[in-house]
This record gives structure tokens, sequence and C-alpha cells, in this order.
């Protein structure tokens, strides 16, 4: 085997790697969005709420988008992991508005974890994009 053909197959292991960790974090984007939809949901169709709306959990939730970044934030991780940012940042804009909204309406302090692990989604991929252009000059 040459140096060429290992390259190909490391490439398409770490793409397979990247696309299994996508398929994990839009799973827990839709229990997450599930579980925010469940109390509003038992309280139309039971007449009280059956959960509360979500709190530690979904810190926990906005969590693995940044985890993602810090894992693959290699250059050559970020090059097969950058065409589907699209995934991050949209979970990370859902985590942050949901998290904002109960932190200025319900005073939710665990959601701040949230708010800062979102944030730090939108900074690392826009430092990710940053270095990968400027290393592209």
């Amino acid at each position: 085997m040459t140096k060429e053909t290992d390259s190909r197959e490391d490439s398409g292991l770490e793409q397979r790697r990247i696309d299994r960790s996508l398929t994990a974090l839009k799973i827990i984007l839709v229990i997450a969005i599930v579980r925010l939809l469940a109390g509003p949901a038992t309280k139309d169709l039971l007449g009280e709420s059956m959960v509360d709306l979500p709190t530690w959990e979904w810190s926990l939730c906005a969590l693995t988008p940044l985890v993602m970044l810090i894992v693959y934030r290699s250059p050559g991780n970020w090059k097969l992991l950058s065409y589907d940012a699209i995934y991050l940042k949209s979970a990370a804009g859902l985590y942050l508005f949901y998290a904002t909204a109960f932190v200025v309406f319900q005073g939710g302090w665990i959601l701040w974890i949230a708010i800062a692990a979102s944030l730090g989604t939108f900074l690392g991929v826009w430092w990710l994009n940053r270095r990968e252009h400027l290393s592209a000059h």
C-alpha cells in the first residue's frame, strides 16, 4: 500500500466518524426539541403540565456542538466538518434562543451554561473558518 492510499483510507475513516458525530448531534437536537415541546403539549392535552420546561438538560444538549468543535478542531478534520457547519450553527442558535429567553423571563441560572456553550460554538466556527481561510493564502 502506498502512502496516498493510506491517506485516503484515513480520510474516509475520519469522514465516517464525523458523519456519526453529526448524526448524534441531530438526534440530540431532535430529543431536545421534543423535550422542549413536551411541557406545553401535556398541558394542552391533559389540562396540566406533566413536565416543566427544560433547564439543566438543555444546557447539557447545548454542549454537544461545542464538544464537536473541540474534538474536530484539527485542520484536516475541520476541512471535513466545515461542509456541515450549518448543523452546528443551527443547533447552537436554537439552544441560544431558548436559553436566553428562559434566563430573561424565568431567571434560570443553569441555562447560562447553554448561553456560554452556544456563543462558544459560534466563536469556534468563526475562528476555525478564519484559520482555514488564512492558511489557504
